[in-house]
């Protein structure tokens, strides 16, 4: 059972995810804070970098934001094509100069430190289909496991489709009917349309022209597949807006209850699983334990053995603890909404066996993240490699 609680207080909202009672993942919404990841701008091409290959856009923002090359030349599907080529032969100063117009998406917010990242790759997610115009490669979910059905997905899109642009088939869509796909990228490429002529008549700039969904909604949206049974909050406006986003994306099933000047926190009992999520050490269940620590560059996960001795030989006590920790660990990157570059330094592993093990493991229980993950492996040093897509900045 999925339960969604929002609770108001003071000038931040609190929204967590339940999933039978334990919380599974927690966003907070300052209104001192402006989100701005996913909007769509008019920007103006400030600096231009050419050591750094990277330029530097204003959007109407406090800070200027950032753009890399990669971000500027026509997406490509990695899979396929490689990036590499690309950037060593191009030159950026040939491709935008100071002063110019540049309609740019927000893929990263900014920081204390540092500005937004922005693309020219723009994405307009919908429920079952991220539409990528200017992109020309469709990719499906992993999450899908039947051939039959991603290759039935894949020439449907693909059919659908207008040219010169791409899609990436969501989880939510396996088992779609070819009219409801359809009708979303009817939706989404007439959206773009929009958002094109916006664009094109704007004379003056930096503005925006596209405003993404409230992370709220976001949430909804990416929950499709899942179904969300109950939502709670405790303020009159943010009830309505919940009403009003059930009808948007057609999921009237979800029953929606306010109780109104009541810290839903304290009523359902929550604070105690929320006290963990801030802490630096996890303990695990036979004894060992994690330890978390953010950095600028990455996130660092240190696996310990603890109070664990064990019962059989040396091998067997460290793979039961390492397993033990990439259970944890998974439900912690979803649960902390960790993203970017994160490295696992497990208890040192001396049959391969186990090493492929953990990595079974690990990527089996990233199936229930909803965000984007990918696992590289093991390096040379035993650290494991693996990369997530963060869901909502929380810095």
């Amino acid at each position: 059972m999925y339960e969604v609680i929002i609770n108001k207080k003071e000038n931040a909202k609190t929204i967590i995810l339940l999933e039978d009672g334990n919380i599974v993942e927690k966003y907070e919404e300052r209104e001192d804070i402006n989100r701005i990841e996913g909007n769509i701008y008019i920007g103006k091409v400030q600096n231009v970098l050419p050591g750094m290959q990277a330029a530097f856009v204003d959007i109407g923002e406090n800070k200027n934001t950032f753009i890399h090359l990669k971000d500027v030349l026509p997406k490509v599907d990695e899979r396929i094509d490689s990036t590499k080529e690309m950037l060593d032969a191009s030159d950026i100063k040939k491709i935008i100069k100071p002063g110019m117009p540049l309609l740019v998406q927000v893929k990263r917010d900014s920081t204390s430190k540092k500005g937004a990242r922005v693309s020219t790759h723009i994405s307009l997610p919908g429920k079952y289909i991220v539409f990528m115009p200017n992109a020309s490669f469709i990719t499906i979910s992993q999450k899908i496991e039947s051939k039959e059905e991603k290759n039935r997905l894949i020439n449907i899109v693909q059919s659908i489709l207008p040219k010169n642009s791409g899609a990436i088939i969501r989880t939510s869509c396996e088992e779609k009917d070819e009219k409801v796909i359809r009708e979303e990228i009817k939706k989404l490429t007439e959206e773009w349309d929009q958002i094109k002529k916006l664009g094109e008549n704007c004379s003056e700039y930096p503005k925006m022209i596209y405003e993404q969904d409230t992370l709220l909604k976001k949430l909804f949206i990416d929950m499709v597949e899942k179904k969300i049974d109950k939502v709670t909050v405790n303020d009159l406006d943010i009830y309505n807006e919940v009403q009003e986003i059930v009808r948007d994306i057609s999921i009237n099933s979800i029953k929606i209850e306010l109780i109104e000047n009541k810290d839903l926190i304290d009523e359902y009992y929550l604070q105690g699983q929320l006290d963990k999520i801030d802490s630096r050490k996890i303990w695990l269940k036979c004894g060992g334990f994690i330890t978390i620590d953010k950095t600028e560059a990455l996130t660092a996960i240190d696996v310990n053995s603890g109070k664990y001795i064990g019962t059989k030989n040396l091998e067997q006590t460290v793979y039961t603890v390492n397993k033990e920790a990439t259970i944890e660990i998974a439900k912690q990157l979803r649960l902390r909404d960790i993203g970017g570059i994160i490295i696992i330094d497990y208890i040192d592993m001396d049959n391969s066996e186990h090493k492929d093990k953990i990595i079974e493991t690990l990527v089996e229980n990233l199936r229930k993240d909803r965000s984007k993950t990918q696992v590289i492996g093991f390096t040379p040093l035993n650290l494991l490699e693996m990369t997530r897509k963060h869901i909502a900045s929380n810095e």
